[in-house]
């Protein structure tokens, strides 16, 4: 063999293992983005309507919080496995079929491990996450997991056509108070300026250790408990692409209505 073609073997190696250094690196990027399906202010105007099927959800991420064509119940999506909430607030597990109209995932994997002080209420909960996100200009994936002593949770039921705001459909939401019971919280931190598109600051679903029931938190007291936090440096979208979404007017603020709702 020439040197000539020593050479050139060398080089085709060298490129083979370069591109073989950089996939695994455009992997780890790819593992550390928020997808999500259309935008909370749209939800919010009674767009919903399904679109997204659970199959390619989870194909995007094994970690998120959402909800159910017809807003027929609130998503945990944990260790790839979904989990749809109905108004009776049972957890039932979700077909690849079903669609979503607005949910939020990610392939969590843990930046911070933290072990949590008793926190009395979500605010106090709050307080003690907020140490551990470095920039208030990213995106957070939360995972909790520990002991509650009370956790308060909602479900909606499906709603009929012609669809009602959001504001109007979460006045039937049926409220369970779940008491000593361990399980976990799921949820996502999004920025201020994510306004329109997520829910600012804290969204956060509870499912319980037998995954047999959960919801949306509305109230939380931590005993024994440990957090998880994944910070995620990019974020993708996929909007519908016709129906209500392409007629409803997202122009407005709609914050002062957002708050209402999730509190």
């Amino acid at each position: 063999m020439t040197v000539k073609e020593n050479k050139t073997i060398s080089e085709i190696l060298s490129a083979v293992f370069l591109a073989f250094i950089l996939s695994g690196q455009c992997a780890a990027q790819d593992d550390d983005v928020l997808f999500q399906v259309s935008t909370i202010d749209a939800l919010m105007q009674g767009v919903f309507d399904g679109f997204y099927s659970f199959n390619d959800l989870m194909a995007q991420g094994d970690f998120g919080i959402g909800t159910f064509d017809a807003l027929d119940g609130e998503l945990i999506a944990l260790d790839g496995e979904c989990f749809q909430i109905r108004a009776d607030g049972v957890a039932y597990p979700v077909r690849g079929d079903t669609t979503s109209p607005f949910a939020t995932v990610t392939r969590f994997d843990a930046d911070q491990n933290v072990a949590l002080e008793n926190a009395a209420n979500f605010s106090e909960l709050a307080r003690q996450i907020d140490r551990y996100l470095p920039s208030p200009n990213a995106f957070y994936a939360l995972r909790i997991d520990g002991t509650f002593p009370y956790v308060q949770t909602r479900s909606v039921p499906a709603q009929d056509k012609p669809y009602p705001r959001l504001a109007e459909a979460v006045e039937d939401q049926s409220v369970f108070n779940l008491t000593n019971v361990t399980g976990s919280v799921v949820g996502i931190w999004a920025p201020d300026f994510a306004r329109g598109v997520n829910v600012p600051g804290y969204h956060l679903h509870f499912i319980t250790e037998d995954r047999k029931a959960g919801g949306h938190i509305l109230e939380i007291q931590v005993a024994n408990a440990t957090a998880q936090v994944d910070a995620t440096a990019g974020f993708a979208m996929q909007l519908p692409t016709s129906g209500a979404f392409y007629n409803v007017n997202l122009s407005g603020d709609l914050q002062e209505e957002l708050e209402r709702i999730e509190k």
